[in-house]
């Protein structure tokens, strides 16, 4: 009906209306496909559902990648459920110029399938059914209404944005970015756990997240940074015992230990490896948009930052090697 050559509905519409050449033929239209690949014809049931809410979705972020394009989504028209799922799609994956919105077409032209847009000559649609009058599609209303929505893209890790991935994974994705943190520190496993979510960190890392691990459950102070231009002693010594408490001396990584004992300034090593630790777990999609680390201006000479975890105590745990 929109794309034939009689009716033809969609090029009656160029012409009628003067406006230019847009490409537009079978080949821009998607068909959802089910699990299996197949041509979804309905959805009708929970596996229907899936497979449209993964196709939409995966169908969006296809379209997002090319930063040169601008999505207008409407999500009027099909089942309920795929307007949700479109409406969805764009707060996963909508960028600061796509556009969502709805079209509301004025009575009795919504409920009459021979009306295709307002013309701008009178264009009489003949009754077909008991009870039915004759329309003049030239004073039909079509109102197009624009819907803001919430963007959630930027919260989502580069391994949701980068692949295909479900409709279920994007959304779980862009709720623990949206969560409250539980921090586990696994050390017979050598791993973090945050929000049940696992990632192993380099050596120096898991020692530099168990030494405010351990400041965060005892309520402590931020930890002052160490110096960066010259060695500072006091902050080793400190940091060594705090260390011992969190973790027992021979657990203490190595290249953490090394560093504590010798006379090199560690400012620059401290806070380097704390904002590559941050990197890893954002990336991974495990550090929600809250943040881990709190850095805070201590007021003293200097202007001296103090680090500590962005948690309390209680969502704080230390499994210790039995």
């Amino acid at each position: 009906m929109l794309l034939s050559k009689n009716p033809g509905w969609f090029h009656e519409l160029r012409r009628d209306w003067n406006l230019p050449a847009i490409e537009f033929s079978e080949a821009h239209i998607e068909v959802l496909r089910d699990s299996e690949g197949r041509l979804l014809n309905d959805i009708r049931d929970d596996a229907d559902n899936q497979s449209a809410a993964d196709g939409i979705a995966n169908f969006m972020r296809r379209l997002t990648e090319d930063p040169d394009t601008e999505i207008h989504a409407s999500i009027a028209g099909g089942r309920k459920t795929m307007g949700f799922f479109m409406g969805y799609a764009m707060s996963l994956w909508g960028r600061p110029q796509d556009r969502l919105s709805h079209v509301l077409v004025s009575s009795p032209f919504e409920s009459r399938s021979e009306f295709f847009y307002p013309t701008p000559r009178p264009h009489v649609i003949p009754a077909h059914d008991p009870g039915q009058d004759p329309l003049d599609a030239n004073t039909a209303k079509v109102w197009l209404g624009d819907i803001p929505f919430v963007r959630l893209r930027a919260l989502l890790p580069p391994s949701i944005k980068d692949r295909h991935s479900s409709f279920a994974q994007a959304v779980a994705a862009a709720n623990r970015a949206l969560a409250d943190i539980e921090l586990e520190i696994d050390l017979a496993q050598s791993c973090v756990r945050i929000n049940h979510q696992t990632v192993r960190l380099p050596p120096m890392q898991m020692g530099l997240l168990c030494l405010l691990a351990w400041r965060c459950q005892q309520s402590l102070p931020p930890l002052r940074a160490p110096f960066k231009e010259v060695d500072d002693p006091e902050w080793k010594r400190h940091a060594l015992r705090d260390l011992r408490h969190a973790m027992g001396d021979l657990r203490i990584p190595d290249s953490l230990h090394r560093r504590l004992h010798g006379t090199q300034a560690m400012g620059e090593t401290f806070s380097e490896q704390l904002s590559k630790m941050e990197k890893t777990l954002r990336q991974s999609g495990a550090l929600p948009l809250s943040g881990l680390i709190a850095r805070e201006n201590l007021g003293t000479r200097g202007r001296q930052q103090g680090y500590r975890l962005n948690l309390q105590a209680h969502q704080v745990r230390v499994i210790q090697p039995t």
